[in-house]
């Protein structure tokens, strides 16, 4: 019991915070950019444009089947290599947002498929343009439908930054890791902390989410 209490002592506490807020500023990130970046491949990947559509859709497959760990080491490692030289956090950032933004573009493209072919004849039939038809009708209602796998996809990605501290992001594991290095007696409430603070992390972005669902389905 006393290594538990010694273990959140209000400096380790605070080294955790710390360590957690880098988590929270990576995940808001990527996961900001990750979904635009998403939501126009996954439309692209949609609209069937000649080579364009093929050429994103072979890039996706690609990216989606590799582990992020190797995307993460490539950011890090490959990219200094061919001169350019990134820090953890944008190393972290930019592998996240490679990952998550093909796995997001299938997500998007299932998504508007699977919005009926009549919204689309109908809002064509009214004077819409395919343009205007796809992005002010179909997509505000395939966006709903897909709240929840975006979710998971979200969800994932925030307990994915934990890979990052391979590269020495001081994120939340990465701070974890350094105060139980000090006393191997502070692992599991070192661990026990962690899996409090992810659970609380994806816990409220399941809320948001559920909240936002709620609100796009009384409008749509």
């Amino acid at each position: 019991m006393q290594n538990w209490i010694n273990a959140y002592s209000a400096t380790n506490l605070r080294f955790l915070l710390q360590g957690l807020w880098v988590t929270i500023e990576v995940s808001i990130i990527s996961i900001l950019l990750s979904f635009i970046i998403g939501l126009i491949l996954g439309t692209l990947r949609y609209v069937k444009i000649k080579y364009l559509s093929k050429i994103v859709g072979v890039i996706v497959d690609v990216i989606r089947n590799l582990p992020l760990l190797l995307i993460i080491f490539f950011t890090y490692f490959g990219l200094p290599g061919m001169g350019i030289r990134v820090n953890p956090m944008i190393a972290a950032i930019t592998a996240l947002v490679v990952f998550e933004s093909a796995m997001l573009a299938e997500i998007v493209r299932a998504g508007i498929a699977a919005v009926p072919d009549g919204q689309m004849e109908g809002a064509r039939s009214n004077g819409m343009s395919y343009a205007q038809a796809l992005f002010h009708v179909v997509l505000p209602q395939a966006l709903t439908m897909m709240i929840p796998a975006l979710l998971s996809q979200f969800v994932s990605l925030v307990k994915d930054t934990s890979l990052a501290t391979i590269i020495v992001l001081p994120e939340l594991l990465y701070h974890a890791q350094i105060i139980y290095s000090q006393d191997p007696n502070f692992i599991i409430p070192m661990y026990a902390m962690i899996a409090v603070m992810y659970f609380i992390l994806c816990f409220c972005l399941s809320r948001l989410a559920k909240y936002l669902q709620t609100r796009l389905a009384n409008v749509f």
